[in-house]
């Protein structure tokens, strides 16, 4: 078994997350058809080169041409840009290179890639009507606060009453904000930069992640989005040839999950010491049973890369479901928080004016 080569020397080029949005995948897919039409890899790259309109990804065409050119291997060639072809995009490509299969471990990375994308658009997609909405009602709520309710203060003043306690509490809760506005600024960008920071360190970025996987119905989530995204990424890789050790510990990287990528880790260590897959990821409580039992029994029949493309298919329709339900429910849900936030505070604001009469002769 051979370790993922380390790199010695990268080129920088800018725009990367243009280019691997936008960019990559197309790349590999039109790489691997006229592979498959019979064309080079030189070849290949050349007419890609000339076709791209990306300034920065036709450095990266030239770069490669010139590298191939020279002798060196497609893959060491990007092994240079590893901000733009990751370790499983290198591993798979190499892999390809040394059985012969280019164009077929090609085409199966952009299926791949093609599956990802489309699964974490879903979820962007899902938990973006949420956290616009929300972000909108807390900053008129605050607007409200900070700027109408002074002006009704003073009307307030003017009654000469004691006012309702709801009032009382939004008059007073405006009066500590714009007095302490400076202070709950700097609060607020010393917890943001605090919590980067925490969440910087291996420790901090697993216990949060830890935390991540036990919130309710987002926990599920969250598992089923990365054990969807070990099992196809993992299916690729060894379809393409790569040593299933190497492959373990390129998926582990890819996970975004601390928790998640340890177990990985862990299971890799028993495969090293002669156990099974299975029997490697058993015990993870991260990981799901079903996964671990269909992985088992393509251990058996000897199909394990299909039976993870099976598992993977299974958790992304489980995924969709799960979004869809989400959405339907997060609208009426935000509609109730949207009612009691700003409702509550026009209500506040209002009802020493529907108790005009008492307040005014000072009944309270």
């Amino acid at each position: 078994m051979t370790e993922p080569r380390t790199r010695v020397a990268t080129i920088k080029v800018g725009g990367i997350g243009q280019i691997k949005k936008k960019e990559l995948i197309p790349f590999t897919r039109q790489t691997a058809s006229m592979l498959n039409a019979g064309m080079s890899i030189l070849s290949s790259v050349s007419t890609l080169e000339e076709q791209t309109s990306h300034a920065g990804f036709r450095i990266v065409l030239r770069n490669l041409r010139e590298n191939i050119e020279s002798g060196m291997p497609f893959s060491d060639g990007l092994r240079l840009f590893p901000r733009i072809f990751d370790d499983m995009y290198v591993n798979m490509v190499a892999a390809g290179e040394k059985s012969g299969q280019f164009a077929a471990v090609l085409k199966r990375l952009a299926i791949m890639m093609d599956a990802s994308a489309r699964l974490l658009r879903k979820v962007k997609s899902a938990m973006a009507y949420p956290i616009v909405v929300l972000s909108l009602a807390l900053v008129i709520a605050a607007g409200i606060i900070t700027f109408v309710v002074p002006i009704f203060k003073d009307m307030f003043e003017g009654f000469g009453a004691k006012l309702p306690a709801p009032t009382q509490l939004l008059v007073n809760l405006s009066n500590f904000i714009r007095n302490n506005w400076y202070f709950l600024l700097g609060g607020i960008g010393a917890t943001v930069f605090g919590f980067k920071k925490w969440l910087a360190s291996t420790s901090g970025r697993y216990k949060f992640d830890q935390f991540l996987l036990k919130l309710p119905v987002f926990g599920d989530l969250t598992q089923k989005v990365a054990v969807a995204r070990f099992c196809r990424l993992f299916a690729q890789m060894l379809s393409s040839g790569v040593p299933i050790l190497d492959a373990m510990q390129v998926v582990a990287r890819s996970m975004g999950n601390k928790v998640i990528e340890t177990a990985i880790l862990s299971a890799r260590s028993g495969i090293e010491q002669g156990n099974t897959l299975s029997s490697s990821l058993e015990n993870k409580p991260c990981l799901p049973v079903l996964m671990i039992r269909m992985i088992a029994a393509g251990e058996k029949s000897g199909r394990i890369d299909e039976m993870l493309e099976s598992v993977a298919d299974t958790y992304d329709d489980e995924v969709e479901t799960t979004l869809a339900t989400l959405t339907s429910l997060m609208e009426p849900l935000l509609m109730v928080f949207l009612g009691v936030l700003i409702g509550g505070i026009v209500v506040a604001l209002f009802l020493p004016i529907f108790k005009l009469g008492t307040v005014v002769s000072g009944g309270g």
